[in-house]
């Protein structure tokens, strides 16, 4: 069964920057605690050079977001999101996300798969945590299925869809780490077993930086179940 919503734009990922070291966060230019100017500096006892105000030396650190989300598996195959906004809008992906301040990562997998699937899910364990540098993110995906039958487009997608798994649309897959993420989880399946991979992503820094050509994955570990049927986690306090 199907649920069709309106959709609203949004932007979730933001673009990729011009080179793999350019940082992804914005510069913080003025202080947010007393609005005086910013100075690139390497603050007292750090290793880094950082925004610093001016003022009152207050030290705006730039941190890696993490992006949290499930890869859904269905009885037909896995469920693909088409995205409606930019960047890549038309393409397609999983439903994931920034997560918020004031949930954990569980639950902000699954507040985005209600939010771009309109879906409910089970959620089997984590399936992968990838690191992109160049983005400053962190990817971190479970395995799920779905709860029920319902799923459809929310705010963020134009279509929802239940590809068979010898038929994804690998050509028209929105980022590297969603191709490569579902590389993997192909591999398991085929191998006959589940696993947690972790690794990062690197941009060669040529190309289109949402080329999957243009990236490796490097430092890649797999750590293997004990079974390929494990126990459903239960939802979090104050999941969806």
């Amino acid at each position: 069964m199907k649920i069709r919503r309106k959709r609203v734009a949004s932007r979730k990922h933001p673009p990729l920057p011009p080179s793999p070291n350019v940082s992804a966060l914005e510069e913080v230019r003025y202080c947010l605690a007393c609005g005086g100017p910013t100075v690139l500096r390497q603050p007292d006892g750090d290793g880094r050079d950082r925004q610093v105000c001016t003022q009152c030396d207050r030290v705006h650190y730039e941190n890696p977001r993490i992006v949290t989300g499930c890869i859904i598996e269905t009885e037909g195959g896995l469920l693909l999101c088409k995205r409606s906004i930019e960047p890549q809008d038309g393409l397609w992906t999983i439903p994931a996300g920034f997560l918020e301040l004031d949930e954990d990562i569980e639950t902000g997998a699954r507040r985005e798969t209600w939010e771009e699937a309109l879906a409910k899910v089970h959620i089997f364990g984590l399936h992968s945590i990838l690191d992109l540098p160049h983005v400053g993110q962190c990817y971190i995906l479970f395995r799920a299925k779905l709860e029920g039958d319902a799923y459809g487009p929310g705010e963020e997608s134009r279509e929802v869809k239940i590809f068979p798994k010898d038929s994804l649309p690998w050509d028209d897959l929105a980022f590297p780490v969603v191709h490569t993420s579902l590389q993997l989880f192909l591999e398991d399946e085929e191998q006959g077993v589940r696993c947690l991979h972790r690794g990062a992503m690197l941009w060669s820094g040529e190309g289109g930086a949402y080329d999957h050509s243009q990236f490796r994955l490097t430092a890649h570990r797999r750590e293997s179940f004990a079974s390929v049927d494990e126990q459903v986690l239960p939802p979090s306090e104050g999941s969806a």
